[in-house]
């Protein structure tokens, strides 16, 4: 059998451990499992999973392999470790990648003392030793150079919203911004734009009591304040919470337009948990209203470096960012534009990360990891009200 093999130490957890990821995030893709046995052929001992290409989809077969359904979402509670991951690829980035179009001081700002370490690090261009160590250096820095074409597109994107304007055509002005899973997003204390727009930041409680933790330590954040009104926050957990109850609870209107940023959460919901939000989404929009979404395309490439990245910290007794919050849906741009016609948004743009980073002339080491990202665009609209 011809393939990549993953052996770990002999060690009945460990081999729990990279089952229970390789079950967490195979199907998501599309992809295939072998019967369980396939990859015992006695050549090594401890855990071994075989990718075996057999034209499309591939096989991936495993020492054991049942795939028993994913772990709810956010795990067993607690914030999100990918939040904190995203805002130090910021933090990387600002300053340092496409200076003219990408800009983020408040990152650094949410970050605590610990997680501005790795940051420093990266930002001085010097790899610390130890491999445990390197690896939390290498996915940080590759965070960073994802985060800046996806940052520029969406914001791209708002700005043409809340201003009125997409392209040379005069548009309405959206007056709300919601933010769908906001982490430690920092759009409403970096953006004048957002002056005069009510800000609504929607995210699972754990996560969201751990950025207003954050907003309250004055001596990090100092006096910096949001250009417009601060923004409302309205807890919601998408694979069980009422969207629609929630932002009604804090004052969104759904007569008003809307600009959605969908930034960082698609690929951790289910297509079931898409549809149904989306379906919020377009309930409480009127014409005018844009919905911006980040979600990931399949592909076997993403797939095997997830893969080789959580069986590394495992292995590494590293903490994994992506641990509580595994991989559960991958669409396909036919298939993200069908699932937005179906709640009435037509798509404008769908921009791979890759293509955006070239147009910005930003440095590629990554190019599949940016491949697989997209930003889609969408706007609802009536002909009455598409210009004004």
């Amino acid at each position: 059998m011809n393939g990549l093999r993953l052996w770990g130490a002999r060690d009945g957890d460990l081999e729990a451990e990279v089952e229970a990821e390789v079950e967490a995030e195979v199907d998501v893709h599309g992809f295939q499992h072998a019967h369980p046995g396939m990859a015992a052929d006695g050549e090594r001992d401890g855990p071994m999973i075989t990718f075996l290409p057999v034209g499309a989809p591939a096989v991936v077969a495993c020492n054991r392999g049942r795939v028993r359904g994913h772990r709810p979402m956010g795990g067993h509670g607690g914030a999100s470790r990918t939040a904190v991951l995203v805002c130090q690829g910021r933090a990387v980035a600002h300053g340092r990648i496409a200076v003219d179009r990408f800009d983020d001081p408040t990152a650094m700002m949410f970050l605590r003392a610990d997680e501005r370490g790795v940051v420093e690090w990266v930002r001085g261009g010097v790899p610390p030793r130890g491999w445990g160590a390197r690896l939390e250096f290498e996915m940080v820095r590759a965070c960073g150079e994802v985060m800046v074409p996806r940052t520029v597109a969406i914001d791209e994107a708002l700005r043409e919203a809340v201003g009125g304007a997409d392209g040379d055509r005069e548009v309405r002005r959206a007056e709300q911004l919601v933010v769908l899973g906001a982490g430690l997003d920092g759009r409403p204390w970096r953006m004048p734009e957002l002056a005069g727009v009510a800000v609504f930041e929607v995210d699972h409680p754990a996560s969201q009591r751990d950025k207003l933790d954050r907003l309250g330590d004055a001596d990090r954040l100092g006096d910096a304040g949001p250009p417009g009104t601060a923004p409302r926050f309205a807890p919601v957990d998408f694979s069980r919470d009422d969207l629609d109850a929630a932002l009604t609870s804090v004052g969104h209107r759904p007569t008003v337009p809307t600009v959605w940023i969908w930034e960082g959460v698609v690929p951790y919901l289910t297509r079931g948990q898409v549809a149904a939000t989306t379906r919020v989404v377009a309930g409480r929009s009127t014409p005018g209203s844009r919905l911006i979404v980040h979600y990931h395309a399949p592909a076997l490439s993403a797939l095997l470096g997830r893969l080789a990245g959580r069986v590394l910290t495992i292995v590494s007794r590293r903490p994994d960012p992506m641990a509580r919050e595994p991989n559960r849906s991958a669409w396909t741009p036919a298939a993200m534009r069908r699932m937005l016609a179906a709640h009435g948004f037509t798509v404008r743009r769908d921009d791979d990360l890759l293509t955006l980073a070239r147009r910005l002339a930003v440095p590629v080491r990554h190019r599949q990891s940016l491949r697989n990202g997209h930003v889609v665009v969408a706007d609802l609209l009536v002909a009455d009200f598409d210009t004004v």
